[in-house]
């Protein structure tokens, strides 16, 4: 197993098992969810929602992707014209970032999970004030809820694909686009949007499609 995920799929062992004991965890333990979202309840809401510094790690996400990916193909057309090869934007790049932005933030998380999971969020649920009830993580709802898992978790993480192109100081980058995922995870939590294992799950499944994609594309670990 370790043989395979280190030369065919470039995840590593431990990834796989960290995110299968958390998944059961949840599964088994569902209270978790509960226990954390308290955390940041006060009684009758969410105080953090709405707030300043919740609103710019809310807003911030979509604009800091499309940033990168426009200038990244910006930079790839520019490159093509002049036959000229600035920050190494070539095809295979842009192939690399459309698919780590696409599938696992985009097709997985969004398209199949969110919208057909049915998990309602923590501000939304009988123990926080709300009228829906409680489901654990992987377990399909009928609370038509869109809490699992998180999609701006999962879009924030993705900026661990650009990391990875970074030649230099490559772990700084990889360590911010984690923090950068972390903070927001927890700006949704804190606000009501997301139970612990909804961003954990996100962050799993993005860190480990980007991984295979970077192998996939490039032929090397990354």
């Amino acid at each position: 197993m370790s043989y395979l995920t280190k030369k065919y799929i470039n995840v590593k062992g431990y990834i796989w098992v960290s995110f299968l004991f958390s998944s059961l965890i949840f599964v088994f333990f569902p209270q978790i969810d509960i226990y954390v979202a308290k955390l940041f309840y006060d009684g009758k809401s969410f105080p953090i929602n709405k707030t300043p510094i919740e609103e710019f790690f809310y807003y911030s996400v979509k604009p800091i992707i499309f940033i990168f990916i426009f200038s990244s193909l910006f930079i790839y057309i520019y490159n093509k014209i002049t036959k000229k090869n600035i920050f190494n934007i070539t095809s295979k790049v842009i192939l690399y970032i459309l698919l780590v932005l696409s599938i696992a933030p985009g097709l997985i998380v969004n398209t199949t999970l969110k919208e057909n999971w049915g998990r309602a969020r923590p501000a939304q649920i009988k123990e926080f004030g709300g009228k829906k009830s409680f489901t654990p993580a992987f377990v399909l709802s009928n609370q038509n809820g869109y809490s699992f898992s998180s999609g701006h978790s999962a879009a924030a993480f993705s900026l661990i694909g650009f990391a990875l192109l970074f030649k230099k100081r490559k772990k700084f980058w990889l360590y911010l686009s984690v923090s950068y995922g972390v903070a927001v995870s927890l700006a949704r939590m804190a606000a009501g949007g997301h139970f612990l294992s909804d961003v954990v799950t996100s962050f799993f499944i993005v860190w480990i499609f980007t991984h295979i994609f970077y192998k996939l594309i490039f032929k090397r670990d990354s």
